[in-house]
């Protein structure tokens, strides 16, 4: 497969938002068996091209971004291709591409900002959750939480073990306390 228009019949198509977060090893496994090849192809900067309007840009950032995230769950590949992805992602809002695309799957536009350990980054994501996804409160509330993240430890705890990173004892202690999970529902339920 070479085609985003088929990348992207499979994720927002086949997956669809019910599975778009939900993993697992099937979903795992089916994006593995079919898009390994073409990632790989993203990564080492072969499908470049791509990133050219609404329509390959998305696939793209899909591709380079949430993919990964199945295909590589828990290890540091996950993470291998976010710098595409995100240089991918700004230049798609600098030529305004995200808008072209509805609602739902727009989010994929602002996910590498999400993703990034970068504050400015963290921003971004949580104005462009906020402003250009209004009827989904729920991409504004996770993009809050995952900047209170950053905020906090200055990087994502989840990910220490995944990169070889050691987890500070407060990482620690907050990960043991439910971690991302927690920090959704206390933002949820307010101070």
């Amino acid at each position: 497969m070479s085609d985003p228009v088929e990348l992207l019949d499979f994720w927002l198509g086949e997956i669809g938002p019910d599975g778009w977060y939900a993993g697992g090893d099937d979903i795992d496994s089916v994006c593995r068996d079919r898009f390994l090849d073409l990632w790989k192809a993203a990564r080492d900067g072969n499908l470049d091209h791509w990133i050219d309007g609404t329509v390959g840009s998305l696939a793209f950032l899909i591709l380079t971004d949430q993919l990964p995230r199945n295909m590589f769950r828990g290890t540091a590949d996950s993470f291998a291709t976010d710098p595409h992805a995100l240089a991918a992602a700004r230049t798609a809002l600098a030529a305004g591409w995200d808008l072209g695309a509805p609602e739902p799957d727009r989010q994929f536009f602002y996910m590498p900002f999400e993703h990034s350990e970068d504050p400015a980054d963290q921003a971004t994501a949580v104005r462009l959750m906020e402003e250009r996804l209004p009827s989904d409160p729920e991409m504004a509330l996770h993009a809050r939480a995952h900047q209170a993240v950053i905020a906090r430890f200055g990087r994502f705890p989840g990910r220490n073990h995944a990169l070889g990173r050691f987890s500070t004892p407060v990482e620690q202690d907050w990960l043991d306390a439910g971690g991302y999970a927690a920090e959704v529902r206390r933002l949820k339920d307010g101070p």
